[in-house]
């Protein structure tokens, strides 16, 4: 296959329509996934939750506004054709000023500071982003934008459980990390699953798993199986959308796995907020 160029301008400029997109329309699949969820809620508050939940989408998708006020951490997962050769500037500057261009036209707020323990100055264009490459076959780019907010990620965790622990530890884990985060990591929630690999390894699998489309089980029938047993597991606990009660605490539960060390069993836990935002581009 012949080396395909690719102008860095091109991928800046659809780095910075993703930021606004992702900021002001929910993906189909959480709309639909919302609305079951008012169906199946027990609790009349927590329908109301659903309910205006569901407004605030329509709002934001109808008026170009953002979904929330936090426009969250710019996390940028790229899958890079081995034959593709970019033009202009490095793959990172180009999203980073799409990030920061997009950030700025859209008139959406811009949290990331540079100092993260002393002066904590924002960058006043919510950059740098986060970028995760990956390298594949073909000669295509494939850019996926996760604006991420602040409350979920401050509730996630990473464990390095025992080997021989297996899947209730696990279960247990999600568990624990969802009731402790209360109505703080603004539920119904989306739960990234991540287990095997090292530790940053897990952590990424669990960021990947946020973008699964929600109708799909894991196609390995027993990670499946633990999906659908922590789901159920969250969802008995009480906490409803908003944290105010309720029997819809997760929509969806989705679990990436890699193989790992003998001698450990990492497991990360990315929560993400009922405002699962997300958009992508193919170039």
């Amino acid at each position: 296959m012949t080396i395909r160029e690719i102008d860095a301008n091109t991928i800046t400029d659809h780095v910075a329509g993703l930021c606004v997109k992702a900021n002001t329309k929910l993906p189909d699949d959480l709309v639909v996934a919302l609305e079951k969820a008012v169906q199946i809620e027990k609790s009349p508050l927590g329908r109301q939750a659903l309910q205006i939940i569901l407004e605030n989408a329509r709002i934001a998708r109808q008026e170009g506004t953002p979904l929330c006020q936090d426009c969250g951490v710019a996390v940028v997962l790229v899958e890079i054709g081995q034959d593709v050769h970019i033009t202009g500037r490095s793959l990172d500057d180009a999203i980073s000023e799409g990030v920061s261009l997009g950030y700025r036209q859209g008139y959406l707020r811009k949290s990331m500071v540079s100092k993260p323990f002393s002066k904590r100055e924002n960058t006043r264009d919510n950059t740098p982003p986060v970028i995760h490459t990956d390298i594949v076959s073909g000669n295509k780019i494939k850019i996926i934008f996760i604006p991420k907010g602040g409350g979920a990620e401050n509730m996630s965790r990473v464990a390095m459980l025992k080997p021989g622990d297996g899947a209730e530890a696990i279960v247990k884990l999600v568990a624990e990390t969802v009731k402790a985060a209360g109505g703080s990591s603004c539920p119904p929630l989306i739960i990234g699953l991540g287990i095997g690999g090292t530790l940053e390894k897990a952590a990424l699998l669990a960021k990947k798993a946020l973008v699964r489309p929600l109708e799909n089980w894991n196609e390995d029938i027993e990670i499946a199986e633990l999906e659908q047993k922590v789901l159920k597991k969250i969802n008995r606990l009480g906490i409803g959308p908003l944290g105010m009660g309720g029997t819809v605490t997760a929509l969806a539960v989705n679990a990436i796995s890699y193989p790992c060390h003998m001698a450990s069993l990492p497991v990360a836990v990315n929560l993400q907020c009922h405002s699962a935002r997300y958009a992508e581009v193919v170039i």
